[in-house]
């Protein structure tokens, strides 16, 4: 089938395109013959050209010197997408570096398709910032400038959770009321539909700015930093007594989108400070090391692979953080996971029952509860997901493909 719209889930940790064709949906092989691409840039320190997806993160892994940067989505509706910072070799502004990569996007959906598309229909959460209007509606708006900067002449927007809910409307029992929870890298999103002959009728939307992302956040923040100085404390430099050492550094270290904004003189000499005032200085040295040899992406890494890892339940995970101190890791247990993301679980379940109540649906009369985007395969969301509407049989879909199908379906409508 023809089509000039162009599907894209533009996703705080991956992305990927669609279109619909005769028999169904094609998902359009964006990176290296994969239907997803991680939503990752690199800036070689030579000015090179900007290297996207798996060839940004073979970058830093090789240890190129440049650029990393990931989560750019989070920073959508920010004032910080519109700051000039010095990016390989020249002043950039992060909306101009989401342009060119959904340019790069475009351009690999239309190589791949032989279609020239002008349009796009991409996924949006129900919510880029909980509880904020206008700092919604200023993301959104950064979010179609960049679209149409990036070389489409009209932009629609679907949210994430009812471009699932049709693309999932099939899976299980084709009748009653469904629950679809997406939890992405930078949001989580709810619908509760109810199944019709002419597709699914949405009951009601609610999202809150809470996903992988900060789950990584949560476990580096109680595992990893420690290691490098958090919870530790500081010699005043006039007078008797400690100081506690200050968390807002380890924050924005733990924090993927801020990253790359630590590197700066001012923090280096900040953290010297600290590491020439700590009680335990081979600790807060750690530290300086991160800052010093800019290892904080490869940090953020290890602590992700640790999470998965005491996911799977059967034992414990560890943070290999040898890059940073020969032998340095941390071992993450599937107890320890829990008690770290104990408050980000009590966050979802809440607003996971406050669409319920949105949709003036009685947990019990939810027949189907669906998981979709990444973080979903995080073993307390189905947990939670059972408790709160035990009736309903638990299904999990495409995790990293459910929303870009349903945008490609909900182009034809």
């Amino acid at each position: 089938m023809q089509t000039q719209t162009l599907a894209i889930d533009f996703g705080t940790s991956n992305s990927a395109a669609a279109v619909p064709f005769a028999h169904g949906i094609y998902r359009i092989p964006v990176e290296r013959g994969a239907e997803t691409l991680p939503t990752a840039v690199f800036f070689p320190a030579d000015e090179g050209p900007m290297r996207i997806g798996a060839a940004a993160s073979d970058a830093l892994i090789a240890g190129e010197d440049g650029r990393y940067m990931r989560a750019l989505k989070s920073v959508l509706g920010l004032p910080l997408l519109h700051e000039k910072r010095l990016i390989g070799g020249r002043r950039r502004t992060l909306a101009g570096i989401v342009t060119d990569f959904l340019t790069a996007l475009r351009q690999r959906s239309e190589a791949a398709t032989g279609l020239s598309f002008r349009r796009a229909l991409s996924g949006r959460p129900v919510h880029f910032h909980s509880a904020d209007p206008d700092k919604d509606a200023r993301a959104e708006a950064d979010l179609r400038a960049c679209y149409l900067a990036a070389g489409f002449d009209e932009v629609a927007f679907l949210a994430e959770p009812e471009a699932a809910a049709l693309a999932c409307q099939g899976l299980g029992t084709a009748e009653g009321i469904g629950l679809i929870v997406d939890i992405g890298g930078g949001t989580s999103d709810f619908s509760v539909f109810r199944s019709g002959a002419a597709g699914p009728e949405i009951l009601a939307n609610h999202g809150i700015r809470l996903g992988g992302t900060d789950f990584d956040q949560a476990v580096s923040l109680t595992h990893a930093m420690p290691q490098l100085g958090l919870g530790g404390h500081l010699r005043r430099q006039m007078g008797a007594g400690l100081l506690p050492v200050p968390r807002a550094p380890y924050v924005d270290l733990a924090t993927w989108a801020k990253i790359p904004f630590l590197y700066t003189p001012e923090t280096r000499r900040m953290v010297a400070d600290m590491v020439r005032l700590a009680v335990d200085r081979q600790k807060m040295a750690r530290l300086g090391t991160v800052l010093e040899m800019e290892l904080g992406h490869e940090l953020a890494f290890a602590v992700e692979r640790g999470k998965i890892a005491a996911n799977g339940g059967e034992g414990p995970g560890r943070i290999a953080m040898g890059f940073i101190e020969p032998g340095l890791s941390e071992t993450v247990s599937p107890e320890g996971l829990d008690a770290a993301l104990a408050e980000n679980r009590a966050l979802l379940r809440g607003a996971a029952a406050e669409t319920l109540a949105l949709a003036g649906v009685a947990p019990g009369a939810v027949g189907r509860v669906i998981l979709v985007g990444g973080s979903s395969l995080m073993g307390f969301v189905a947990d939670e997901a059972r408790a709160l509407c035990p009736g309903a049989g638990i299904l999990r879909s495409e995790a990293f493909t459910a929303v870009v199908d349903g945008l490609a379906l909900a182009t034809l409508r």
